[in-house]
């Protein structure tokens, strides 16, 4: 297709990452992809051959993340769009406690979207009208640490992206950030209902929003399993 894109999808193993993954090469686009568990890449390869690059995933891992990059400059030499599926379980330890997983969805994809972000901020700044969309759900949106106090950039994702924003404009990135209303810094004063999304109904919805390159989506989920499966 004339208007295909390169395309980093993160957390892709399941859910709402994979369906992107699958929605982005059915357009024609180039996709490279971190997935956990890659016997659905694998397929996808088959299917769609090249266009379709597979990344090491533990990308709360500073030196893996270094390797995705290296592997899509190799690949590409830029980058058009990373998206960073923010509410993924996949860097969650096999052997963590219930108690702490909530934590643990929260730390490790800070750790992840921070790599990815400034690892790749070369090659999307090389890229076509380079953008960047991160998607949360409830549990990796939240602020844990001195929940009183305002919403900062070092304790809560979301709002360490949106401090980012004029950084990255000023390298001509647009970001999309994507997360349930928050009470403390809603970013609209209409209410969202949560919906019953489905992986293949959401990533259709975002993937077109995409293209609008608005400032903030809000996204409330009915059910996060559906969206975010446990993958451990």
């Amino acid at each position: 297709m004339n208007n295909s894109r390169s395309f980093w999808v993160t957390g892709a193993s399941n859910g709402l990452g994979l369906a992107l993954v699958e929605r982005l090469l059915e357009q024609g686009h180039r996709v490279a992809a971190s997935a956990k568990d890659g016997g659905m890449l694998n397929a996808l390869a088959a299917q769609h051959g090249s266009r379709l690059l597979p990344l090491p995933w533990q990308l709360n891992d500073e030196d893996q993340a270094t390797g995705a990059c290296l592997q899509i400059c190799h690949a590409w030499g830029s980058l058009d769009s990373l998206i960073i599926n923010a509410g993924t379980t996949d860097y969650v330890a096999d052997d963590v406690a219930e108690s702490e997983l909530f934590e643990a969805i929260v730390n490790t994809n800070q750790l992840a979207g921070e790599h990815c972000l400034t690892k790749g901020l070369a090659l999307l700044a090389k890229g076509y009208s380079p953008q960047v969309m991160a998607i949360f759900n409830r549990y990796s949106a939240l602020q844990l640490y001195a929940p009183t106090q305002v919403t900062a950039g070092w304790n809560n994702m979301p709002q360490w992206l949106r401090e980012e924003r004029q950084a990255l404009q000023s390298k001509g990135i647009d970001l999309t950030v994507v997360a349930p209303q928050s009470l403390k810094t809603p970013v609209t004063s209409v209410q969202a209902a949560p919906d019953a999304w489905t992986p293949e109904s959401a990533a259709e919805e975002l993937l077109q929003r995409l293209t609008l390159r608005e400032p903030e989506l809000v996204l409330e989920v009915l059910d996060i399993s559906s969206l975010w499966p446990l993958s451990r």
